[in-house]
């Protein structure tokens, strides 16, 4: 394959990106990140998911967390970032960083009624273990650096002129739940609903929050929100496509028959395989699923196909390079590598008990 064919693979795998995800999931995740740096309290964060937050509370609650937004591994990233900054635990932060893109309930359902119960109980069930497990592994790992990372985190908190807030409105004592609600919805309108009513809905709910934040916040609260979304796009988006232009690239260099030769059995090496190809590669949300059909179609065995779909929707080249800005060489390679430790072993381990 000449270099130029080689060239239009990554070319293209932007092109689906940019038009399948940019504007209706990449761009509200931004200013939701945006949003959560310039205008929640810090001490909340830290309070819930900061490093001396009890377990028992801080890991389940960014699960839940994690499970309400579901979305794709890229989208989540700008979500991972702006907790990051306020102050969460790496432990809680990548608890939540892991559990949206695995435990798409949708996509959930999807690998039930597609590939069997069993693949999709499996991977709801290992896919929310492994979140917690990876953050307590991690945050234990790197005590120190997490304690920085809490003291480094923006202090600053931009508000309103402090009152009672007995004497508020509902509304303006209730601002920053109805705005993030608000911003929110568009994310899940992008990602959930499909034809011109998405389009209808979304524009609707941008008038609602252009008149929310004329009404309850002010222009310097405004400005901030918007200094910190762009901060957060020039990070991160120009690391998205190069990450995804890589991806396309290798897809495009694998041989047909890879999958039947290398991943036909339930081996060590077939699950490793099968897991590393999920960690580097990327497919949209939902994708995974038809594509792990087809896997499964073209000759790869149970158990390595249970470890591509865990490793898939959690992470990629592009996610991988992202991450790593925001915590480090040493905590990024260790997070690949529980990711690519447990898929492995599962699938392994599922094969053995399925067949």
């Amino acid at each position: 394959m000449i270099v130029t064919d080689l060239f239009i693979a990554g070319i293209k795998a932007i092109i689906e990106y940019v038009s399948a995800h940019v504007l209706t999931c990449l761009v509200p995740a931004f200013f939701i990140a945006g949003a959560m740096s310039a205008l929640l309290p810090k001490e909340k964060i830290t309070h819930f998911l900061g490093q001396k937050a009890p377990k028992y509370k801080a890991y389940p609650l960014a699960v839940v967390a994690g499970l309400l937004l579901a979305v794709c591994s890229c989208t989540i990233l700008p979500l991972f970032a702006g907790i990051k900054k306020k102050g969460a635990g790496i432990g809680p932060a990548l608890a939540f960083l892991y559990t949206a893109p695995a435990t798409n309930i949708l996509a959930i359902l999807f690998t039930g009624s597609v590939l069997g119960w069993n693949f999709a109980i499996a991977r709801i069930v290992l896919s929310v273990t492994f979140a917690i497990l990876i953050g307590i592994i991690i945050s234990t790992m790197f005590k120190a650096e997490d304690a920085e990372d809490e003291k480094n985190a923006a202090s600053e908190v931009i508000s309103a002129k402090k009152q009672d807030s007995k004497d508020l409105p509902f509304f303006q004592k209730h601002r920053l739940i109805i705005f993030f609600i608000t911003l929110i919805s568009i994310l899940i309108v992008g990602t959930r609903v499909n034809g011109y009513l998405r389009y209808v809905i979304i524009l609707a709910l941008i008038i609602i929050l252009a008149v929310l934040t004329k009404l309850f916040f002010n222009k310097e609260e405004a400005k901030a929100w918007l200094f910190e979304t762009w901060v957060f796009t020039k990070k991160i988006f120009p690391l998205l496509l190069a990450g995804i232009f890589i991806a396309g690239v290798l897809t495009a260099v694998l041989p047909q028959n890879f999958l039947a030769n290398f991943m036909g059995k339930n081996t060590v090496f077939a699950n490793l395989i099968a897991a590393l190809f999920g960690v580097f590669m990327y497919f949209p949300t939902l994708v995974e699923v038809p594509m792990a059909n087809m896997f499964l179609s073209l000759g790869m065995a149970k158990g390595p196909l249970l470890a591509y779909l865990l490793a898939d929707p959690v992470i990629s080249l592009a996610s991988i390079l992202v991450v790593r800005k925001f915590i480090g060489n040493k905590r990024t390679l260790v997070y690949v590598g529980l990711i690519i430790l447990f898929t492995t072993i599962s699938g392994l381990i599922y094969g053995a008990i399925i067949g």
